[in-house]
């Protein structure tokens, strides 16, 4: 329904309720067209056929890979988008991330934490509803500028400029774009981890990633010490995050199983096996340990099984925790990708200690002689020192291409002298193309960035604290965040305008009419930004 259908539609029902005096039909249809969604169910299920689409059309021509940024407040995340609609015309194939890092260091009651799954498991949730309270305000915010050139265009009589508009607030595209949410391992168990599953679908969610870590161990993908489940325990919590999708109505959901195996030596448990060859004997067959012939070799608190027809003393740490055969992190990841695929999971993640297209074209390439088309999810992380990585690679490609690599310091290409030489040209190329190159080489349909926020907020804070506090005082701000935001058209210039105060105004108008008392008259100094 049009704008303008939507007003006539409007009149009808006002003048069948003769005590809804000043009641202006115009005034409902524009509050009705600035909230596309009316519940945040609304907003998972359309943005769950985003993601879908854009996963069909991924597998059409991998030039079509998504991208997003993570955020951990929703102001940033609308900022995101608006900047987005600003200098690309619309959000075609860009998200949004929530990374449980940022909630933990950034949103948790207890202050700052580390990411192991200690902060309040709500408080994802929470910030998934946060997130889309924004995105939403953005779209009124936006439609209000329309709806208020409209008004000045119908009382200049002005026809085509009104006819203009109303195309324009007809073929509005939303700020709401698909989040995907990081459930960590699932803060429980399968229960614990289907009722917040819910929780987040409730809030917004479309898609929900979740990792094969113990959740009571869990650890960042890239520090040490991570704790890997067997297979049937993880394909419990996906089946709980599947029912939850389905039990809300949210058919088209999409869960991303996440693979820590690459990085993660160590198991909690040893999987349950009926007969040689399932899958718990195929997760045993990477423990580490030493054959031994007889009962005679166990010692107290030893742990025995039976493996490839022999018995296996498990190597166990002091903690209690198994450990897995030095070097098989990339066979793990392989048979947990292709078991989470052929059991519920529509996309994976592979988290990895570099950023190398070569290095996850490989295990990719094994995962689709199983599963065909097998499409990844991959952490563009600020963990990784991406300079000194891409360096390194050019370093080595060269080296083994014969090419002379005297003038350069393997181990000090980090420094500041590599600039702007050949190989620290080389590498940035490479790493500007990195997303492309995997998106065709590697599987990977989305690109993230986990914490591009943390880092953007630190480093601009540490900009206008040296100039503010030094010698430059306030000229630090104006001319190094004011200024910009003026020449750069950026919408916080308006500070008032963008957190509501026009809309504010609007509604004030609407429900007292020339009673209304309003902020945004000839005296408010927002005015100074014309």
């Amino acid at each position: 329904m049009t704008y303008r259908q939507d007003v006539e539609a409007m009149s009808a029902l006002v003048d069948q309720n003769p005590t809804w005096t000043g009641v202006n039909p115009a005034h409902a249809a524009r509050m009705r067209a600035q909230n596309k969604f009316k519940t945040n169910l609304d907003v998972a299920r359309y943005t769950a056929k985003i993601m879908r689409a854009d996963m069909a059309a991924y597998d059409k021509d991998t030039s079509q890979y998504t991208q997003s940024l993570g955020c951990w407040h929703g102001f940033i995340g609308q900022q995101k988008l608006i900047a987005i609609k600003k200098h690309f015309g619309n959000t075609k194939r860009r998200y949004l991330y929530l990374s449980g890092w940022m909630v933990a260091a950034l949103r948790s009651k207890f202050g700052p934490l580390p990411d192991q799954s200690m902060h309040e498991k709500t408080t994802v949730a929470d910030l998934i509803e946060e997130l889309y309270t924004f995105l939403r305000q953005a779209d009124a915010w936006e439609l209000n500028h329309l709806f208020r050139a409209l008004e000045d265009a119908e009382k200049a009589g002005d026809a085509a400029k009104v006819k203009e508009i109303e195309a324009k607030i007809d073929a509005h595209e939303t700020h709401v774009v698909p989040i995907i949410a990081d459930i960590d391992a699932g803060f429980g168990n399968a229960e614990a981890t289907y009722l917040l599953a819910k929780r987040m679908i409730e809030a917004g969610a479309c898609c929900i990633q979740i990792e094969n870590q113990v959740s009571d161990e869990k650890q960042c993908g890239h520090q040490d010490g991570k704790v890997t489940v067997p297979h049937e325990d993880f394909l419990a919590k996906i089946r709980a995050v599947r029912l939850a999708f389905l039990e809300l109505g949210v058919e088209d959901g999409v869960i991303v199983a996440r693979t820590d195996s690459l990085g993660a030596g160590l198991t909690k448990q040893i999987a349950v096996t009926k007969e040689p060859g399932d899958i718990g004997d195929k997760y045993n067959s990477f423990l580490d340990g030493e054959y031994i012939d007889s009962a005679a070799d166990i010692n107290n608190g030893d742990v025995v099984i039976k493996s490839e027809g022999k018995l296996l003393k498990v190597k166990r740490l002091p903690s209690g925790l198994f450990c897995f055969k030095p070097g098989s992190g990339e066979d793990r990841v392989v048979l947990d990708c292709i078991t989470s695929l052929q059991n519920g999971a529509d996309l994976l993640w592979i988290e990895t200690e570099k950023p190398h297209v070569g290095q996850i074209a490989g295990m990719v390439n094994r995962i689709r002689e199983v599963v065909p088309g097998a499409k990844l999810v991959y952490n563009n992380s600020p963990s990784f020192n991406w300079t000194l990585n891409f360096r390194q690679q050019v370093f080595d490609a060269w080296q083994a291409e014969g090419k002379d690599v005297s003038a350069y310091d393997r181990a000090k290409l980090m420094s500041v002298e590599y600039d702007s030489t050949d190989l620290g040209i080389e590498a940035d190329k490479w790493t500007a193309n990195f997303q492309r190159d995997a998106a065709r080489e590697a599987g990977i349909f989305h690109h993230l960035i986990t914490l591009p926020t943390y880092h953007t907020a630190a480093l601009s804070t540490d900009n206008l604290a040296k100039g503010y506090f030094g010698d430059e005082g306030m000229l630090a701000y104006v001319a190094g965040v004011q200024r910009k935001e003026i020449r750069q058209g950026i919408a916080t210039v308006k500070h008032q305008d963008m957190a509501g105060s026009n809309i504010g105004d609007d509604h004030k108008e609407f429900f007292a009419g020339e009673a209304a008392l309003k902020a945004g008259g000839k005296d408010n100094t927002m005015n100074q930004f014309g």
